[in-house]
This record gives C-alpha cells, sequence and structure tokens, in this order.
C-alpha cells in the first residue's frame, strides 16, 4: 500500500504548467513540522515536493497561496532521468490524488473581513478552541 498523509504550509505560491499534450500540472512545496524536537531546540521540518495533475492541480493553483496550512492525502512517487551532463539523477515526490485547506476559517478571508477567498471550495477546517460555544 502506498498512501501518504500530509499536512503542512505552502513554501511558496503553487506553480501550474501543462504537458505537451495538454495536461494540467501543479507543483508546490509544502513543509511539514516534525512531531517531536529536543528540549531546547527549535523545531525541525520536512520539505515535500508535492505535484497534483488535472483538477486536482488546477485546484490547488486556483485556491492555494503560499503560507497557507493544507492538507495532501497521495502517493509517494520516484522518478529518475538524465541530466545534461550524462548523470542520472532521481526524485522522491508527493503525488496529490486530495486537496485540503487546514486553516482555521477565519484565516481563509480577506484582509477587509467581509469577502470569503474560498466559497466554492471543498475542503475540512479544525475547529479552534473560541470557536466552540462552550
Amino acid at each position: 500500500m502506498n498512501k501518504v498523509i500530509l499536512m503542512g504550509r505552502l513554501t511558496q505560491d503553487p506553480e501550474m504548467r501543462h504537458t505537451t499534450t495538454g495536461k494540467s500540472v501543479c507543483h508546490f512545496r509544502l513543509a511539514v513540522n516534525r512531531r517531536f524536537s529536543r528540549q531546547g531546540e527549535q523545531d525541525q521540518a520536512d520539505f515535500f515536493p508535492i505535484i497534483a495533475w488535472e483538477k486536482t492541480g488546477e485546484f490547488c493553483n486556483n485556491y492555494f497561496r503560499k503560507g497557507q496550512q493544507v492538507a495532501i492525502i497521495g502517493r509517494v512517487q520516484n522518478r529518475s532521468w538524465n541530466d545534461e551532463q550524462g548523470n542520472k539523477r532521481t526524485m522522491t515526490e508527493i503525488v496529490a490524488e486530495e486537496a485540503y485547506f487546514a486553516d482555521s476559517k477565519k484565516d481563509n478571508y480577506t484582509s477587509d473581513g467581509f469577502e470569503p477567498k474560498n466559497t466554492d471550495a471543498e475542503g475540512f477546517f479544525p475547529i479552534e478552541d473560541d470557536d466552540l460555544p462552550f
């Protein structure tokens, strides 16, 4: 089974490209904090290259922005190629099959507070303690 679930913050805005056959593909990098850190040390993060194809890629490109916290469900993929000097290069990346918002709802509004940024986007939003009625 090859299944990956990551939640982290985008290190840059997603970048959309198209293949020679016209398929859309979106690339971005996700910074995921490590669960534990040694006492007295700064928190550590791992940086994962994410690739999203077609509709998932279009969703990511249209609604995700640098610094935003998102959740990605997908699979790990290895690929290799020869560079311009003939050296064999390999890369491990995450192929996103599902993508969700993971910031609180209040973080998804514009600075004026009136217009939601992502009105028709699906996703989950964690509940903040101050959002609870009790």
